[in-house]
């Protein structure tokens, strides 16, 4: 178990690094520095900085599903939870779930054109959470909230763009104001697609 929470130690730092710095940022020496640990223990739990660049992203996905993800679920069904997802991730990148800014984002375009396994997971990560915000749409559809005609991959495409566009201004330009905006985007293209419950009539 020691053994384990070394790791996990580790792996949370390893998190922060590659946040600020990118994956290729990340060593083992530059960890055994940070921690006060020997290359060779570090090299006991990671044989190669490709195995060490995985295990970040496997604990930067639970740290991101912690803060998005898992607590929207607890939101009713449909509309609210898409809302919900939504006002989370703007809540993520506000915070101070990882030092900079949205990991996967950072992380997107670091890999996008490298290829290999880590790219390979890093994919498939952010097929899941293009999946997820997809599910979120279908689910508001099926519960009569959202327009079923409209393709739900498409706007969970919009969503997600507004999501990166935002993170970019955010985090590069300083756009204090970037934040906001994303949130107006995302209530305006929903509130557009939203069924409005129909009044009833008198008598």
């Amino acid at each position: 178990m020691k053994g384990d929470r070394t790791r996990q130690t580790i792996l949370e730092r390893a998190v922060d690094i590659a946040s600020l710095e990118g994956l290729e940022g990340l060593t083992i020496g530059r960890l055994a520095d940070d921690l006060g640990m020997s290359k060779s223990g570090l090299f006991a739990h990671f044989g190669s900085k490709e195995e060490l660049q995985l295990a970040t992203l496997e604990v930067a996905g639970e740290r991101f599903l912690d803060a998005v993800l898992r607590p929207a679920l607890k939101e009713p069904r449909g509309y609210p939870r898409l809302m919900a997802i939504c006002s989370a991730w703007i809540r993520y990148v506000k915070g101070s779930v990882f030092p900079g800014g949205c990991f996967f984002a950072a992380a997107s375009f670091e890999f996008d054109g490298r290829p290999g396994v880590v790219r390979d997971q890093l994919a498939s990560t952010m097929g899941d959470w293009m999946a997820a915000i997809e599910k979120a749409v279908t689910i508001a559809q099926d519960e009569g909230h959202l327009d079923p005609e409209f393709d739900a991959a498409q706007l969970a495409f919009e969503i997600n763009s507004i999501f990166f566009g935002a993170n970019f201004s955010y985090q590069l330009r300083g756009d204090r104001k970037a934040l906001t905006q994303a949130t107006t985007a995302i209530e305006h293209r929903l509130e557009a697609l939203r069924i409005k419950p129909r009044a009833r009539r008198a008598g």
